[in-house]
């Protein structure tokens, strides 16, 4: 019988052949927290008193979440933070570099990992063929100490998809499309391999956006086999050395198979206020839009700022309307300023923020007020996620976003291609 990807890859970790529900002890490549979780971490090892790291190098901790720090007590626990990597030589990405899963996906992250983090959205790293999965802050001060963690294997699921995506539908709405299908709660920790024709032909962009939402539908994991695109990834980041091909047996077993024809998909959006809520953009009333924001660790790449800017270049966002470009990465920054793209969007009336979560999370840099709407692309809108509950947040790919924008209605943006 043929291997998965999971059951390739744990099993690598692990020393010998794993199968779905077996528990087991798994060798840790890299692991990582953020500044709202790192705290926590910090203070869970000095409690158990393993404070001495297993591979200070693989062990990084991001100040990406409030970056910079807008309250007291948020640079307080940066401080904590920063002294924590000072005592034990682990590094540290401080603000303004990015967020910590973009970073991780330039720097870190190759074919074949086991990656874990203090987020939930690390499973954005299964884009690269790792098994990348969030767990609690407790869990990864062990695996730091230790360069170790334990887990069930997850059952697998092989999502099939076929076709050609069409002009102005993109990762984004696939991925939205699926939490739509499957709900929320859906996939509750099993693993989704991607695969299909559709799949092999998306950039690792994509690939990053569809790996990122792999939580949202309950997944403990979202992989992608790791093939030319994933080559040519790591070359880009100076990294060919960290490719290795990877990919899942024709013969493996899995417990479901889900089949999808991305010809047939349009631009989709999830509506207030659950990240299942979707529709086909048709259907949507053309809502009007207070805030525009287009960035995060689901499509904070420079692919994805190129895409609005297509969009907005020679045109201006609507007034009444604010636009946010928040870029993923410092490297993401400086390469849409090389190449004129946050010029375009800054000359449409965008207001460029550093590198990092920014409006997401809610706690800066673009908190909503009573009664807003905004139309972001990022992959959560439950009540108060963006800092206030009494406002509401629809998502969509950055191309809506761009033509969202520019009208200040929700817009199909396949008008503007």
């Amino acid at each position: 019988m043929g291997k998965t990807l999971v059951e390739k890859i744990l099993g690598e970790h692990v020393g010998h052949d794993v199968r779905p529900n077996e528990f087991a002890g798994v060798r840790v490549d890299l692991a990582y927290v953020q500044d709202g979780t790192g705290p926590l971490t910090v203070r869970q090892l000095e409690k158990i008193g393993l404070e001495k790291l297993y591979d200070p190098q693989r062990s990084l901790v991001f100040l990406d979440h409030a970056s910079p720090s807008p309250r007291q007590e948020l640079s307080n626990d940066h401080k904590l933070l920063r002294d924590f990597c000072r005592k034990t030589n682990a590094i540290i990405s401080d603000i303004g570099n990015g967020i910590s899963h973009n970073v991780v996906s330039e720097r870190y992250a190759r074919p074949g990992d086991v990656i874990v983090g203090a987020d939930s959205h690390t499973c954005t790293n299964g884009a690269m063929c790792a098994f990348a999965t969030g767990m609690g802050s407790t869990d990864i001060a062990v695996a730091m100490a230790l360069g170790h963690t334990w887990m069930r294997v997850p059952e697998s699921w092989k999502v099939i998809v076929t076709g050609m995506f069409q002009k102005g539908v993109y990762a984004k709405d696939f991925m939205l499309y699926l939490i739509g299908t499957i709900e929320a709660d859906g996939a509750t920790y099993k693993a989704l391999e991607f695969s299909g024709f559709a799949i092999d032909s998306l950039s690792m962009t994509g690939r990053f956006t569809i790996a990122n939402m792999a939580v949202e539908c309950g997944a403990k994991a979202g992989l992608f086999n790791s093939d030319e695109a994933t080559a040519q990834f790591l070359d880009e980041q100076g990294r060919a050395d960290d490719f290795k091909p990877i990919s899942a047996d024709s013969d493996a077993d899995y417990e479901k198979i889900l089949e999808f024809d991305a010809g047939t998909l349009e631009p989709m959006i999830a509506c207030p206020h659950f990240v299942d809520n979707v529709q086909p953009i048709g259907s949507v009333e053309p809502v009007g839009v207070d805030q525009v924001f287009i960035g995060t660790s689901t499509n904070g790449r420079l692919e994805d700022f190129r895409t609005a800017a297509a969009i907005l270049k020679g045109r201006k966002v609507a007034g009444g309307t604010r636009l946010l470009i928040t870029p993923g990465s410092r490297k993401v920054l400086l390469d849409g300023m090389a190449d004129g793209t946050f010029q375009t969007l800054a000359e449409a009336g965008g207001v460029i923020t550093g590198p990092g979560c920014g409006a997401c999370v809610g706690v800066h840099e673009g908190v909503l007020g009573d009664g807003e709407v905004c139309l972001s692309t990022q992959n959560r809108n439950f009540k108060g996620r963006m800092g206030n509950p009494k406002a509401s947040l629809y998502l969509a790919s950055p191309a809506t976003a761009a033509a969202t924008a520019v009208n200040g209605t929700i817009t199909d943006p396949r008008e503007f291609i």
